[in-house]
């Protein structure tokens, strides 16, 4: 598996359901999400201020993709009817065939735009690993069929020293008749 497989593997609507374990607050969530993802062409003039801060090339990139979601949790304190949406542009830049960076306009755990280092094992999963200031996410995604596929993430403190957070997902596509 290289990152121009996983992205167009990955292309298309799906239905996510997350369960999560937050340590920290001793609490368990259920989350359930639509997610769209689609290819951004590299002309794209959003590319290029993402870009801009990491010192990495446009030239450098490899299947730059968007990310949509809407997702509903059982956690939510207000109103657990609330809808949680959002979107991010996610750039890769491979430095091998099986790893190399990615840039996201927004990050998994942190809402900043964030620069990842992936990682694909011998059996295609995909690994992902963020430092931001506060925390560190590692997150794997693997197919277990070419429309099913799985998702794991620990969360971690900033020094890599405890576990603030788990979550798995199983997300299936959306398949049009």
């Amino acid at each position: 598996m290289n990152i121009e497989q996983f992205v167009a593997q990955s292309i298309g609507e799906w239905r996510s359901m997350r369960s999560g374990h937050s340590l920290a607050f001793q609490q368990f969530e259920d989350v359930l999400s639509e997610i769209n993802i689609t290819s951004v062409q590299t002309d794209d003039q959003r590319l290029e201020a993402i870009i801009e801060a990491s010192g990495l090339t446009i030239k450098e990139i490899d299947s730059p993709f968007q990310m949509e979601w809407n997702a509903e949790s059982d956690w939510e304190p207000d109103d657990p009817n609330d809808v949680s949406s959002g979107s991010c542009i996610i750039i890769p830049f491979p430095e091998s065939e099986t790893s190399g960076k990615l840039l996201r306009s927004v990050g998994y755990a942190e809402s900043v735009p964030a620069e990842s280092h992936y990682n694909f094992l011998d059996d295609g999963t995909f690994t992902l690993t963020t430092q931001y200031d506060q925390s560190i996410a590692e997150e794997r995604i693997w197919f277990i069929s070419e429309n099913v596929r799985c998702r794991s993430s620990a969360l971690k403190t900033s020094a890599g020293s405890g576990i603030l957070q788990t979550s798995f997902a199983s997300e299936v596509r959306k398949i049009k008749v």
